[in-house]
């Protein structure tokens, strides 16, 4: 079972990189937040060191990654990052950026998870915000959907299913898990970024990426990842639900239930979000549940 108490990291850590669309260098630090902050996102590059909380009210919409602005404080590519924090079960946190977008790293979010793991972590006298999901939801688009569904045990379930068709060099692949700080370090927190040869070429074609090379990320021809070996042989199902629980951290609060998605990315992840921000028994707003 989740914990029922809020928790924040007992000291401040760092990780730098740079970015994999821009290519430049930036520098991420975590540091402790009181009870009730949430996770939010400093630009100390800009005047005033402006902030954005980290809720899909500020999502903006950027192909491939996912992104928040409120006024001049633009982040983008944050969803590693969210799911590290998610996935450990770290409520409030702030990240303090010196550029807009995240770095990169190895594709996945383990350098971020090592980094607060070794920051540590502290648990407050505040209960946790938390939303169950009531009822059965699908939102579709295309040949896309993602579901949410009520969990009968009060765990958090997630499932992806990755098909991009026949020929696709990928193939099929599906992953399930329960999601605790356990199983996400394990199981799913290593699983890297991926993109096939052609849309490499053609991102590099128009000034993107230029510093991203294949051993930084997956990046796959007909033969399989280029200058590079899987650490699971559903890697990309695994990264598709790293992408889909940092997502799902933009709800503000703890989500309980079970979430089944089939070629869904961030636009329809986020969606599901919303929609379950305005659905069941809540009244509109996360219920706080207490030991």
């Amino acid at each position: 079972m989740t914990s029922q108490m809020q928790r924040t990291i007992a000291q401040p850590v760092s990780v730098s990189g740079f970015g994999y669309w821009s290519g430049q260098d930036v520098r991420v630090e975590f540091r402790p937040a009181p009870a009730g902050t949430g996770i939010r996102f400093y630009r100390q590059d800009l005047p005033g060191q402006p902030d954005t909380p980290a809720l899909v009210t500020y999502r903006q919409e950027i192909p491939r990654r996912s992104s928040l602005q409120r006024g001049q404080a633009e982040v983008q590519m944050v969803e590693h990052v969210l799911a590290a924090l998610y996935g450990l079960e770290i409520d409030n946190c702030q990240v303090w950026v010196n550029a807009a977008e995240m770095p990169g790293l190895d594709g996945s979010a383990q350098p971020f998870v090592e980094a607060l793991r070794q920051a540590g972590v502290v648990v407050q006298p505040a209960c946790r915000p938390t939303k169950a999901v009531s009822e059965r939801v699908r939102l579709t688009a295309g040949d896309s959907w993602i579901e949410a569904r009520p969990s009968p045990t009060g765990q958090t379930l997630v499932e992806y299913h990755l098909d991009y068709g026949p020929g696709n060099p990928i193939g099929r692949q599906s992953f399930r898990t329960t999601l605790t700080p356990e199983t996400f370090c394990q199981q799913i927190a290593p699983a890297r970024t991926f993109l096939l040869r052609q849309e490499a070429e053609a991102f590099l074609s128009r000034g993107m990426g230029l510093r991203t090379r294949p051993e930084d990320l997956l990046v796959f021809d007909e033969d399989g990842p280029i200058g590079n070996r899987l650490r699971f042989p559903e890697e990309c199902a695994r990264h598709k639900l790293l992408d889909l629980i940092g997502d799902l951290a933009l709800a503000g609060c703890r989500l309980v239930g079970e979430f089944v998605a089939f070629r869904s990315g961030h636009r329809l992840n986020a969606e599901l979000v919303q929609f379950l921000q305005t659905v069941g028994n809540e009244s509109r707003q996360c219920i706080k549940r207490c030991a």
